[in-house]
């Protein structure tokens, strides 16, 4: 596993399958059948995955927890994770602290957020997300497949939690790719961690279990400080100056 890797290998979505399944069930709507879509067939509220804005927008929503799935806990919390996955992002992209150089942070030099994002390969930085042979950004069959039944949950009935969800994920997505992001990061001030000077920002985050680490100067940051949302870990740099 890369320092920095977003999540191990292990995919979770077999898992989140089931929990869907149970809250569509009780809804009244089988696995597989979801609601009504747009006219067409398109999506409704995830810009295509082949532009930069909807590839990070597929990103957000694959990392964060949704309503049934075992690492919800609110709207509020899913919103915060999106957030913060964008700042490790931008930080990776932009933020290189003093004492480091970006391929030590991101795995490679990165002139754009696609190339942070794709860093790596398949089971590279964010696991799932790379580039093909003709060297389109892409991603596994399991991303898009958790992302469709979302879409069908999104599109039953009045629009709710997770309509809002993939509507503020889209919504990141789209003002980063105009220059700004939508909300400020929580780790930025972060100077101490149990005694251990850091750089302050987020540069990496994992599934949130005591085993999972990106290592070398990777620091988790605890639960005082807020270092857990939406079933995700996240880690800033050991401080060198």
């Amino acid at each position: 596993m890369a320092p920095g890797a977003a999540h191990p290998g292990e995919s979770r979505w077999p898992r989140r399958l089931a929990r869907l399944a149970l809250v569509l069930a009780a809804l009244g709507t089988p696995l597989g059948m979801g609601a009504s879509s747009a006219p067409n067939g398109e999506r409704t509220h995830l810009a295509s995955p082949s532009t930069v804005p909807g590839y990070v927008a597929l990103l957000l929503v694959n990392e964060s927890p949704f309503p049934g799935e075992k690492s919800w806990v609110s709207e509020e919390d899913t919103k915060a994770t999106m957030l913060s996955i964008l700042w490790v992002l931008h930080n990776r992209l932009k933020n290189v602290p003093n004492g480091y150089t970006q391929s030590q942070i991101a795995s490679e030099r990165c002139n754009d957020i696609i190339a942070v994002i794709t860093a790596g390969g398949e089971k590279g930085q964010c696991d799932g997300f790379h580039r093909d042979a003709s060297g389109a950004f892409v991603a596994v069959p399991r991303v898009h497949e958790r992302v469709a039944y979302l879409e069908k949950c999104a599109d039953r009935g009045e629009p709710g939690r997770f309509a809002r969800l993939l509507d503020y994920a889209q919504g990141l997505a789209d003002a980063y790719v105009k220059g700004s992001i939508t909300g400020a990061d929580r780790y930025a001030s972060l100077r101490s961690v149990r005694g251990t000077p850091v750089t302050g920002n987020a540069y990496s985050w994992m599934t949130d279990r005591d085993c999972y680490s990106p290592g070398g100067n990777f620091v988790r940051i605890p639960d005082e400080n807020q270092g857990a949302t939406g079933g995700n870990r996240f880690f800033t740099l050991r401080k060198v100056q």
